[in-house]
């Protein structure tokens, strides 16, 4: 491309630049900027919203689940403490009748 072709599209450009800076700086564009932004606004607090509630359900879903543990736990412990009682009495009822035995 030749000198007057560059310098025919730097002109171009910078008057096509100019006509975009005053569009955007014109108080329509300030107007739809501002309704836009509004908007975004809007949408921000509504996913916010959106975000707590599931915060919520996890919240309580997780204090299910401990919940379930715990009891499964306590079930768990209260087996394992009634099958050694049994043994133990076991033992002791087998003591007893070997000692009658020896008597």
């Amino acid at each position: 491309m030749n000198t007057a072709g560059k310098i025919a599209l730097f002109i171009g450009g910078a008057l096509f630049g100019s006509v975009g800076v005053k569009l955007l700086a014109s108080k329509d564009a300030k107007k739809a900027y501002t309704h836009v932004t509004a908007a975004a606004l809007r949408c921000k607090d509504e996913v916010m919203r959106n975000v707590d509630a599931v915060q919520e359900n996890c919240s309580d879903i997780l204090a299910d689940a401990k919940a379930i543990n715990e009891a499964r736990a306590a079930k768990t412990t209260e087996a394992v403490i009634e099958d050694a009682s049994k043994e133990i009495a076991g033992d002791a009822v087998e003591a007893v009748i070997e000692d009658a035995a020896e008597s």
